[in-house]
């Protein structure tokens, strides 16, 4: 548990160094996915860390180990005792659909200061560095 927790402090500290130190500097829109990949795993560690404090004080029963079964045991379980809002939550679910896209994409390219994600029938979806922050931002009050 504490193991998983000081995880997410790593991954988020991390997503922080990219983000503000190393971005401004390469000004290479590609970082922005190993940022917001590292968000993402700092938020699953920490819904991970929680849970597994909460089965541990047996107040939740076991869960499942994939990011949906945590997902669903925080709304579950978690979200009302620790005063998380639905906005919580809906941040996790929608940094892993980005990543999934990315990972489904047929085609992805840097257009400006953005990162460009093509997906099926040529949706596209876009990062910018604005984006990224605002989700470290509300992963940062997430995982606090």
């Amino acid at each position: 548990m504490v193991e998983q927790y000081q995880a997410a402090l790593r991954y988020l500290r991390t997503a922080d160094h990219l983000l503000t130190q190393t971005y401004p500097f390469v000004q290479d829109p590609k970082l922005l996915l190993t940022v917001l990949e590292n968000i993402f795993l700092a938020m699953s560690n920490s819904m991970a860390a929680v849970l597994q404090h909460e089965v541990q004080q047996k107040r939740i029963p076991m869960f499942g180990e994939t990011f949906d079964d945590k997902l669903n045991a925080m709304k579950l379980h978690i979200a009302q005792r620790y005063q998380l809002r639905g906005d919580d939550l809906t941040l996790a679910a929608e940094i892993k659909t980005l990543l999934l896209a990315r990972k489904k994409s047929p085609m992805e390219f840097v257009r400006k200061d953005m990162f460009v994600i093509c997906g099926d029938n040529y949706h596209l979806q876009t990062l910018s560095a604005q984006q990224i922050k605002g989700y470290y931002t509300r992963a940062k009050v997430f995982i606090e």
